[in-house]
């Protein structure tokens, strides 16, 4: 089969690793147009186009694919199946009639949970005990797809967005192999998604990093591993704007935003629910310090108020 691929982070190069290193013919790759990215604001091609450039793969970078000229180079290279794995753009049903047997997403979630776009982030954030990959085969709706394949992970407790995502991106490899195989021989069957259980994942805002210390510590301790590599989580302290990274709940109690403890095991604050531990932090222009070092160079001291 001649698989075209589109996609554009870490997430969905992992996954064209592992069509191309299982012998796939892979004629074309669509990837997002390269960005300014860092302090110096150069461009900088996405992971799937390195990967692509590595492999010796022609590349397109469409702003869309809503034009006949847009969806060219695809319809040119005439596909049997076109991989989408985290690309950035809406496919319009023109695009997914291209390839012969259709358009197979790569999906960080067990549908119908978590549609959208910030899957393993929501699924933390909510305090979900599993999460896992679903191989779909593509329609017009939001993640509504056919489902051709569906493997379960547990979420562990010290789980990031960063540590589940890496994870979840070598299931997502190792499975989309799989489904491909399958289709070559015939053997594989679409299953449509259960009607019920079905939960959207929105798009992280940057303004969710505020932490509202009258809510439940439980509560704060996921989103902050849920934020964890972006946003992070933003506390006041004196009018400055705390990065905080991570924490954990603690069974003690007082004052929303009051400060409890300070030690180098972290820096207590009570929440509507129990306390937070406040364990990685930094300062506006730092880096990511334990609280240790920290408190070092930034005292904090028990009785003052964060916000």
């Amino acid at each position: 089969m001649k698989i075209a691929f589109a996609g554009t982070p870490e997430f969905a190069a992992l996954a064209l690793r592992a069509i191309i290193g299982a012998g796939f013919d892979v004629p074309l790759v669509l990837t997002q147009p390269d960005r300014p990215a860092g302090r110096g604001m150069n461009l900088h091609v996405s992971a799937v186009k390195q990967v692509a450039l590595d492999a010796g793969i022609a590349v397109d970078q469409p702003e869309k694919l809503r034009t006949p000229e847009q969806q060219s180079r695809l319809r040119e290279c005439a596909p049997d199946v076109l991989v989408v794995a985290a690309y950035g753009l809406i496919l319009p049903q023109a695009v997914l009639d291209i390839p012969r047997l259709g358009c197979l997403n790569i999906h960080a979630s067990l549908l119908p949970r978590w549609r959208g776009a910030a899957p393993i982030h929501r699924a933390i954030e909510a305090g979900d005990s599993e999460t896992g990959i679903t191989i779909m085969q593509m329609d017009a709706g939001l993640d509504t797809g056919a489902m051709l394949d569906m493997r379960a992970l547990a979420i562990m407790p010290n789980d990031t967005t960063a540590s589940l995502h890496d994870k979840l991106a070598a299931l997502g490899g190792e499975m989309i192999v799989d489904t491909l195989r399958g289709l070559e021989k015939g053997v594989l069957h679409a299953t449509p998604q259960p009607a019920d259980g079905v939960t959207y994942a929105s798009k992280i805002a940057k303004s969710e990093s505020i932490l509202d210390f009258s809510q439940p510590a439980a509560v704060l301790a996921r989103r902050l591993r849920a934020f964890d590599p972006f946003p992070g989580g933003v506390a006041t302290f004196d009018g400055v704007m705390i990065k905080v990274w991570a924490g954990n709940a603690v069974g003690i109690s007082g004052a929303p935003g009051q400060v409890l403890e300070v030690s180098d095991a972290g820096v207590v604050v009570a929440c509507g629910e129990s306390a937070l531990r406040l364990t990685e932090l930094q300062k506006p222009g730092g880096k990511r310090l334990s609280a240790r070092e920290f408190l070092r160079g930034f005292p904090i001291e028990a009785g003052c108020m964060l916000g």
